[in-house]
């Protein structure tokens, strides 16, 4: 249990690393000013950030998924795994509930570590050199949002993070589920690791669809009060003020790069998570590895 837990957090470091700088790009596009908008789309704003920024400036933010990192695949995978075997049976219908149930608990530590990974993201905006930092890293974003607005600012989007992730999660589990028993990923089949590589990639797409508009929403409530003006007064005068502002294209907003980010996270989270558990345990041991349990869905991730 212990080699998995530690596998799941190498292989969801390695999602990170790959993911990120699509999750800067979404950011960046879900909260843009429709008036004047800085990117043309999903290309012209990596052209633009690598260009203005450098490449580094795409990875703005990184350490507050990695900081979350261990404690949330903690709370998912201890939560998932332990609500599906207090279900009784291994069905989809279980699975759902059990991811449903992860999804919801890991908000407590997800909510406040995107907060930190959006307000890192939006800084220095268009700057190579930043002429004057607000927040030096994650850590102290926290700590300066939490001097400013107590545990409320903390907590700003817990609603919306919890009605994204809930669902998604269970979506995330279920299509992984059906995804592997379809293709039948048996660990005697020679093709079992491009299988369950197929299979996280496609669910992590998935879970992404399922709940993408209210993504959108929580990046804008978030971003919120950046420059000291604020906007909203909640989710639903969000939802209605980002709608009759632009449109129902509004809640699609970065999805290609979200899409875009999801296979491949999920992709290297299983590839990392395989080859490690393959070279931890001797081949005697391989057949009770099961990477499934420790892969992480891409939006804390």
């Amino acid at each position: 249990m212990a080699l998995d837990f530690l596998a799941g957090c190498v292989g969801g470091a390695a999602g990170v690393l790959v993911g990120h700088p699509f999750d800067t790009v979404k950011v960046r596009l879900q909260v843009q000013n429709v008036e004047k908008p800085l990117y043309r789309g999903t290309f012209h704003c990596f052209q633009s950030i690598i260009k203005q920024e450098s490449a580094f400036g795409l990875y703005k933010g990184i350490g507050s998924p990695m900081m979350g990192l261990t404690f949330i695949n903690a709370l998912v995978f201890g939560v998932q795994g332990n609500t599906l075997r207090a279900l009784g049976k291994d069905t989809p219908l279980n699975q759902f509930l059990a991811g449903s149930a992860a999804g919801a608990i890991q908000c407590i530590i997800c909510c406040p570590m995107e907060l930190a990974k959006t307000r890192m993201q939006l800084q220095g905006t268009g700057e190579y050199k930043l002429k004057m930092k607000l927040y030096k890293n994650s850590l102290d974003c926290l700590i300066k949002i939490y001097r400013k607005e107590g545990l409320r600012g903390i907590n700003r989007g817990m609603v919306s993070t919890f009605i994204r992730e809930t669902p998604s999660f269970g979506f995330y589990f279920l299509t992984y589920d059906c995804m592997t028993r379809y293709l039948g990923c048996e660990a005697e089949d020679s093709y079992v690791i491009p299988k369950l590589l197929f299979s996280g990639g496609m669910s992590g797409i998935v879970s992404w669809l399922s709940t993408y508009p209210v993504d959108v929403i929580k990046s804008r409530l978030q971003a919120d009060g950046v420059g000291g003006v604020t906007q909203y007064n909640g989710i639903l005068d969000c939802v209605r003020k980002s709608y009759h502002e632009e449109g129902w294209r509004v809640f699609t907003r970065g999805l290609t790069s979200t899409l875009l980010r999801a296979f491949p996270v999920n992709a290297a989270t299983f590839a990392t998570v395989t080859v490690f558990l393959m070279y931890m345990r001797s081949e005697d041991n391989l057949r009770e590895c099961e990477p499934g349990p420790v892969i992480q869905q891409p939006s804390s991730l």
